[in-house]
């Protein structure tokens, strides 16, 4: 049994080339079918893999079979906060060539060798096409704990209902939306459905995260519900990123975290048309959101204000107990 993966220098640029298609689907516009994919392959796929030894925390392992090299980062923020080194998969590189079982137990050999480390959690998040991939962590021993399918709206082509009255989150609702989102249990997004966290630290871990989201620290706004005589109890928390230089019109607005609480129902729907209006104005032309493939009410605003699937990915963990 192999359990040490000895670090390689650099990245092998011909597993990249092989790679390419597979690689091309890690950028977050890859479901906006207008946009070139040249720059999005330098930018987050080919590029990123080529220039992976290079980024902080970035490690290159060769793949214990020698047919390939895994491409680990070390999350610091998340090592932190759980009090155990945290890893995300980038990606794994190997040719056409190698063998469904070589690649199996590699996957096998990089959770040893992650082991052999001490206590850790590592999650890769692989594009539903990357068959290969898949099937070489699964077989290797990688729990499947999410999956997420990826929407987006043309801003330009919402079907959206009458204005509804929103405000932004002030600074000392913090708290507040944090126990919000941490009472809106959802028990299939990655942290509640991985046994790793349990529920009451997968609970603090998302009401860490609105709260951070409030003080600008996670998001860049968080919409609250503004109508009178109506308690506060859901948000909505919004990213934005502006258009790449060589990526003209690709400006989106994404969908963070949302939770909507008893005394609130019916404003997901709202929350979610009054950030593509907020969009709308930014003149980002548009709205991603990510949600579990099991979450029927998402699917049904999703429905309503014109969003359309644009992909499919698979969230894996293994970790030591």
């Amino acid at each position: 049994m192999i359990t040490n993966i000895p670090t390689a220098g650099l990245v092998d640029g011909a597993l990249v080339t092989a790679r390419a298609a597979k690689l091309a689907l890690q950028s977050p516009y890859h479901i906006l079918r207008e946009l070139a994919v040249t720059p999005q392959q330098e930018r987050f796929g080919t590029g990123a893999a080529l220039r992976f030894a290079a980024e902080s925390q970035g490690e290159v392992l060769s793949m214990a079979s020698g047919h390939g090299q895994w491409l680990l980062q070390g999350l610091p923020w998340d090592s932190d906060y759980f009090g155990t080194p945290t890893y995300r998969l980038f990606t794994g590189l190997f040719g056409a060539d190698a063998e469904a079982g070589q690649l199996e137990a590699s996957a096998a050999a990089l959770r040893w060798e992650l082991a052999g480390r001490g206590p850790f959690y590592a999650f890769s998040v692989v594009p539903a096409e990357d068959v290969a991939l898949l099937q070489a962590l699964t077989g290797g021993g990688w729990r499947l704990v999410e999956t997420r399918l990826n929407f987006y709206c043309p801003t330009a082509a919402a079907t959206l209902p009458a204005p509804a009255p929103v405000r932004l989150a002030l600074p000392e609702e913090a708290a507040a939306i944090g126990q919000i989102a941490a009472a809106a249990r959802n028990s299939y997004d990655r942290f509640h459905a991985d046994p790793w966290f349990g529920e009451e630290r997968a609970d603090a871990f998302l009401e860490r995260y609105a709260a951070s989201a409030v003080a600008g620290a996670t998001a860049d706004a968080v919409l609250l519900p503004d109508e009178p005589g109506l308690p506060v109890d859901s948000f909505l928390a919004i990213s934005d990123t502006p258009a790449a230089p060589d990526l003209p019109g690709s400006a989106f607005s994404r969908v963070l975290l949302t939770a909507v609480g008893p005394r609130n129902r019916g404003w997901h729907v709202k929350l979610v048309a009054e950030t593509v209006r907020r969009a709308a104005g930014l003149g980002f032309p548009y709205i991603l959101m990510t949600t579990q493939a099991t979450n029927g009410a998402v699917f049904r605003t999703c429905e309503k204000l014109g969003f359309r699937l644009g992909s499919t990915s698979h969230v894996l963990a293994c970790y030591t107990a």
